[in-house]
Parts: structure tokens; sequence; C-alpha cells
């Protein structure tokens, strides 16, 4: 018997959230996204991905109701919604539980609670204040268990330091802590 290709017929939750977000490439473009990559062609170039995928994903996301297109500079920028950054904690514990099991050198990349300067730990909590912060008070930079470039074009360049979440990568503002 074949299987499935939707879960459509599931009567539940994670079967839904599956539907919007479970397509190979589309989590890596919402992380894209939460590191404040925002344009077409900045997408394409970091991730590698063909431009008929990435527009159906970037369609989807937007069909769905977790980016929206904006107008920036004589073209169209995606953004995240409410409803895509309510998806920050789902996507940190996926990147911490792939932290701790395929990452034997620590992790690809660290998170910063900006307020305080202290590196979250794996269950998204700062040690220095025991918040939870969300992703507009966060740092990321590139960490001991990196082994290979943060990707091509202006994203790969932005993360290749430290920089806040949520900021678009062609933002010329210069990141919190850039001594850190």
């Amino acid at each position: 018997m074949a299987l499935g290709v939707d879960y459509v017929g599931q009567d539940c939750s994670l079967a839904r959230s599956l539907e919007i977000v479970g397509e190979r490439w589309t989590l890596l473009v919402l992380r894209n996204c939460f590191f404040g990559v925002r344009r077409f062609s900045d997408f394409q170039a970091h991730l590698g991905i063909s431009r008929a995928v990435l527009t159906e994903r970037l369609t989807g996301l937007v069909g769905d109701g977790l980016l929206e297109r904006v107008p920036a500079g004589g073209r169209e920028e995606y953004v995240l919604t409410d409803a895509g950054l309510a998806l920050w904690p789902a996507l940190f514990a996926l990147t911490q539980w792939g932290e701790a099991t395929t990452s034997p050198h620590g992790p690809r990349r660290v998170f910063a609670h900006t307020a305080c300067d202290a590196d979250l730990e794996p269950s998204g909590r700062c040690p220095a204040c025991h918040e939870v912060p969300g992703p507009a008070e966060l740092d990321s930079r590139p960490g001991p268990g990196r082994t290979a470039g943060p990707g091509n074009g202006v994203a790969g360049e932005a993360l290749a330091g430290r920089r806040p979440l949520l900021v678009p990568v062609r933002d010329q503002r210069p990141p919190s802590n850039p001594g850190r």
C-alpha cells in the first residue's frame, strides 16, 4: 500500500503543523528568516536551493500566514509574521537537539541573551536572569562545532560573526557586543 503524501485526514495538531512546516527546506527558510535573511536572492545563495523550490516554499509560507511580503527599496522582502515568530521555541528546540546529537565538537551556533550577555542554556533559558528570551532579544554567533563556512552571499558573510536575530542581513547597523 502506498503511503499518503499529506496529513490532511489526521485529527492531530502535530499533523496539521507538519502540513505547514514539514516539507524539505521549509524549516531552513524559516531559520534564515530569524537570522535576518529577507530577500529571495539571499535565501537562494545561502541555502543553495533551486529557484522553483524556494518560490514554492516562500509562497506556501506566505499563504499559511508565517511570512508576509513587504516592499523594500523597489523590491519585495519576506518578513516573519507573529505566527512565524511564534515558531522560534520549536526551531530553537530542534536546533539544540541537533547540536546534542550530531555535533561532537560543540554547538555550531551559539545564542546569547543580549540584555545579560549570557549564552542560553539548551532549554532556551538565560542562566543570568532565568528568563526565556524571544528572538528579538538574542544574538547568535558561530560556535566551536562549526566545521564549514556559514554559507554563501550576504547572509553567509553576516553569519560569520556575532549578530542580533531578526535584523536584516543587509542592515548596516553593527551587531551588539561585537567584541565577544
